[in-house]
């Protein structure tokens, strides 16, 4: 994809994230009430299965974000997190390796939750792609391999 390309989806990905803010607003919200990302993390260092709750919200954020822009692949860095942090069902002998087996599911969780916070930021600050770029939209753009 050439520059001109790549502006002219940056523009279209803007729209489409405007489209869908009130949508976007409300997986954020859930995401991020006291049952969601509070609760689960703290999950983990209570060496509790519910951690393995977060797989949930981050499949549903990935999902997301990649309904923004179906015709363009994710960031590869980024889905093999994702592929290594969900998918994941508890078995009593996960406790052994406690770190080893959830930490994997935390870091996808925090990744995509990342991801869809500038998604959900920016989506309510720009109207046009800026210049000069905020960080977190550049990091949005490299999710779409758009820079």
């Amino acid at each position: 994809m050439n520059l001109k390309e790549k502006q002219a989806e940056e523009a279209k990905l803007l729209v489409r994230i405007a489209k869908e803010l009130p949508q976007l607003e409300g997986l954020w919200q859930a995401v991020n009430n006291d049952w969601g990302y509070e609760d689960h993390v703290y999950r983990f260092y209570h060496q509790s299965f519910k951690v393995f709750g977060l797989q949930g919200m981050t499949e549903k954020m990935v999902e997301a974000m990649r309904s923004l822009a179906p015709h363009l692949s994710l960031n590869p860095w980024f889905t093999q997190i994702v592929s290594e942090g969900t998918g994941k069902e508890f078995t009593p002998e996960m406790n052994q390796r406690w770190t080893e087996t959830t930490r994997p599911i935390v870091e996808a969780f925090f990744h995509a939750r990342y991801f869809w916070e500038m998604v959900y930021k920016y989506g309510k600050e720009l109207t046009e792609p800026p210049q000069p770029m905020p960080s977190g939209w550049a990091a949005v753009l490299e999710l779409y391999g758009l820079r």
